[in-house]
């Protein structure tokens, strides 16, 4: 899915990455549209990036809450 938007300013960490930098980051850049990225490439001129529409986001949330990607 591709999306023509301006990668965000901001983009949010979970509070449970600590000093590691070994983190997913999310933003919002415009409605109905959310970035994710590895925080390992940050400063890089074209992170890494994934873009979902709200509804997959969601599903995807609620999967790995529901624990569908855990480890055995």
């Amino acid at each position: 899915m591709g999306f023509d938007v301006t990668p965000p300013a901001r983009w949010r960490r979970s509070a449970r990455c600590g000093a590691s930098n070994g983190c997913v980051e999310i933003a919002r850049p415009g409605a109905g549209v959310i970035f994710v990225r590895d925080s390992t490439h940050i400063g890089e001129d074209t992170p890494i990036r994934l873009v979902f529409d709200v509804g997959e986001w969601r599903r995807f949330a609620d999967d790995a809450k529901g624990g569908r990607f855990d480890r055995p």
